[in-house]
């Protein structure tokens, strides 16, 4: 790679407090402070449509002239913002209601401004919610943005949930051709979600030649990264960002090698584009509130092989299960997830060795639920919050913490168990209750009869957790 490239975390996609259940905390130094604490350079603005939320980016936020923005009040530590927002396309198409939810981002407040008053001026009521309910397709969406800012990013949201997302089995489509039609082309990319992985994404044939992206959906300081992006850039900017989302396509159009099967020459393929996405991180994807299908109102939870012996209703009420992302995706795959020959290294990177283009990406989970499991205490207690500050604050942030720290150093700050916690998390070495219908997952570090390190070993521990 020509250069010094720098590698960045980035979440990209959140909400403001004038969304739908968002916590009133978040406006931006609150989001500022959060990602810092989480490690990460790159941060979503958010809701950029509400004209209320762009007067506060107006008033807090000033444009730095390569695509991003930085508090007016920054620090140099503090991360630098990227304009995104999201909007809800409700719309009938072929007969069938659809609900997609489209993140759009932007290189500047121009261009923000101007495809605001476009959507006004087309019957968008955009002072209704942080991410507007809107009555565009999204094709007259993609059109709308890229006509007015040809180098905005069209990204589908959550590509897999039920309910709100292209490929939802619910209101969805069965692919992008299908939903965005002649801008299918300009769709560089699908965010994950919650529910589902990567490697999930590997297995459909027509997100071969687009970046696989995963970001927080936050809608609270704490959530803010319990999914990122890792970019590796010569220079951070939009437009770098941009490029590096948009190398898997460029790759096949230009060299015709992306997602072969074979081993490519790396130094000849990566010198077409400086930018790149290193890896991403990543929920569990069992963790998610979709993952497998069901009916949470008669606690009936099936993986897709018990789905396609019984059927797709509930047996206690007769009522249709929502359809596990797992399931759906089966569904639509080109490919069994036994063709992606999957692996994963020491240090927890899982790729492909059939598509070995693919960026990695890596498992984890959020530090305050460890220290919550181990402690045996609730997430927002003094207990869980007073260890997981001092060992943000001491080890370099939480991602520092869930993927470099040393074992040692967790230990001293938050006891052996928090740091064994940790260990079991990078190395994969947990177990999980599948999200379905609605209800999160379930993380467990440690099995039933399993045994636990003590909480603490000296009375300098005990006062942390006191």
């Amino acid at each position: 790679m020509a250069g010094q490239a720098m590698q960045i975390i980035a979440d990209l996609q959140l909400h403001s407090k004038y969304s739908r259940a968002v916590s009133p905390n978040m406006v931006l130094p609150e989001i500022c402070a959060w990602t810092r604490r989480k490690g990460m350079g790159l941060v979503a603005t958010g809701d950029w449509t509400h004209p209320l939320w762009m007067r506060e980016i107006k008033a807090n936020l000033e444009e730095l002239g390569n695509g991003l923005l930085k508090l007016k009040t920054a620090t140099p530590d503090d991360p630098l913002f990227l304009l995104a927002t999201e909007v809800s396309c409700i719309y009938s198409q072929s007969g069938k209601g659809r609900r997609i939810h489209t993140l759009i981002w932007v290189p500047t407040l121009d261009s923000a401004d101007k495809i605001n008053k476009e959507m006004t001026k087309q019957g968008c009521n955009l002072m209704s919610d942080g991410r507007p309910i809107i009555g565009l397709t999204s094709i007259q969406v993609a059109g709308l943005v890229l006509t007015i800012e040809p180098h905005a990013m069209i990204i589908p949201a959550h590509a897999w949930t039920p309910w709100f997302s292209v490929f939802g089995s619910m209101s969805g489509f069965n692919s992008l051709e299908e939903a965005f039609g002649p801008y299918a082309k300009n769709v560089y990319a699908v965010e994950t979600g919650l529910s589902s992985s990567p490697a999930m994404n590997w297995r459909i044939k027509e997100l071969d030649t687009r970046s696989i992206v995963s970001f927080s959906d936050a809608h609270s300081g704490p959530k803010l990264g319990r999914e990122a992006t890792v970019f590796e850039l010569e220079k951070l900017g939009y437009e770098h960002i941009r490029q590096a989302i948009m190398q898997p396509h460029q790759l096949n159009t230009e060299s015709g090698i992306m997602n072969t099967g074979k081993k490519t020459n790396h130094n000849s393929v990566f010198s077409i584009q400086h930018s790149r996405i290193a890896y991403t991180i990543e929920f569990y994807p069992e963790e998610g509130k979709y993952h497998w299908s069901g009916h949470r109102a008669c606690n009936i939870r099936w993986g897709p092989k018990e789905t396609a012996t019984k059927g797709s209703s509930c047996p206690v009420c007769g009522k249709p299960l929502t359809q596990g992302v797992e399931q759906r995706v089966g569904e639509l795959a080109g490919r069994s997830e036994e063709a992606l020959q999957i692996t994963k290294t020491k240090t927890g990177m899982i790729g492909s060795r059939a598509f070995p283009n693919r960026p990695p990406f890596v498992m984890l989970v959020p530090l305050q639920e460890i220290i919550s499991e181990c402690i045996g205490s609730p997430v927002a207690s003094p207990k869980v919050q007073t260890p997981y500050r001092q060992l943000t604050d001491t080890l370099g942030g939480e991602f520092n913490i869930l993927l470099k720290a040393d074992h040692g150093d967790i230990a001293k700050i938050a006891g052996e168990r928090v740091a064994v916690g940790v260990d079991k998390v990078r190395a994969g070495d947990i177990v999980i209750d599948p999200g379905y219908d609605g209800v999160f997952g379930v993380v467990k570090l440690w099995r039933e009869g399993e045994k636990k390190p003590l909480v603490d070993a000296t009375r300098e521990q005990l006062e942390i957790f006191s």
